[in-house]
């Protein structure tokens, strides 16, 4: 069946210097997207080219394609700094829509990990987005997360999206990103096709849904495509309000020998001949257990 949603996919990434290397996370989205889906071409938007083993291996399977940041977001100032910090995914929330309503294709942050293939009936549609647990700030209404986009060159609901962003954009994580396209959904129903939240948000961004992906493995809905990793509210290892698992876990001897439900999924992706350790993945799960205290303590003293 042909889809009016091209098989291509597209990630937004490096709106910021890059000072650390290509996170094995990252590779493991980007390969397991292309061997999930087996799209025509994969399009990696960027304005600072990542560097790192990791990307070294990835990067002969990717079209790359710089970009600029949108205006309005790289001067934007922000009254909360913490959301400030975020600065580089607010530049991509704009960039993916740009991208999408001029090409169209798939869109999908780059801390996802691909299950299984779409079918092709989603691909048919014009517009696609799935639902999402709402976040506080939604009230009584609803969320469409924009971290997973289909999108039709062109398709009329992705052009309304984008027309509103820039008066719906105040500096907050998900006005103008998550509640807006819900509102638009209410007003515009014809438009866009939306999935339930178990088709790629099956686990959420609350504490609960953070460990069940990375501390503990739960079975998955039979018809959930990704997973969305919410990364932003746990890879800094200082961060311990959502979770203590951190993108230094996150380390071949994890992915290979965790039994956790990201690691069950993402193991198959690790490319052969990487080396990988039962030993050393026991010794870094001894070495968070005798940190994590201490950690969560000198935390609590900052905090007076």
């Amino acid at each position: 069946m042909a889809g009016a949603i091209p098989k291509i996919f597209h990630f937004v990434f490096g709106l910021r210097e890059q000072t650390e290397p290509f996170h094995l996370m990252y590779y493991l989205c980007l390969r397991s997207c292309y061997e999930v889906n087996q799209p025509d071409e994969i399009h990696f938007h960027y304005q600072h080219e990542p560097h790192g083993a990791w990307w070294d291996r990835i990067k002969p399977m990717l079209r790359l394609r710089r970009i600029d940041p949108e205006r309005l977001v790289a001067e934007y100032r922000y009254d909360d700094a913490r959301i400030g910090q975020f600065r580089y995914a607010h530049l991509a929330d704009f960039a993916r829509l740009e991208i999408l309503a001029r090409e169209g294709g798939i869109y999908a942050d780059i801390d996802t990990l691909f299950l299984r293939p779409l079918p092709d009936a989603l691909r048919a549609h014009q517009f696609v987005l799935g639902r999402e647990k709402a976040p506080p700030q939604a009230g009584d209404g609803g969320s469409l997360c924009n971290a997973w986009i289909a999108s039709a060159p062109g398709a009329a609901f992705c052009r309304l999206w984008l027309e509103g962003m820039s008066e719906a954009f105040d500096g907050s994580w998900s006005a103008h990103s998550t509640l807006l396209p819900f509102r638009l959904s209410r007003a515009y129903p014809d438009l866009l096709h939306i999935e339930p939240e178990s088709a790629f948000y099956a686990l959420d961004w609350t504490r609960q849904g953070l460990r069940d992906l990375f501390e503990r493995e739960v079975a998955l809905p039979a018809h959930a495509y990704s997973l969305h990793l919410w990364n932003h509210l746990w890879s800094d290892s200082r961060r311990l309000d959502f979770s203590r698992f951190h993108a230094g876990r996150l380390t071949p001897d994890y992915v290979a020998f965790a039994g956790t439900t990201y690691a069950r999924h993402a193991r198959r992706f690790l490319p052969a001949g990487v080396s990988a350790s039962r030993l050393g993945y026991t010794g870094q799960m001894a070495r968070a257990a005798m940190h994590y205290p201490w950690l969560r303590l000198q935390r609590r003293l900052e905090a007076r």
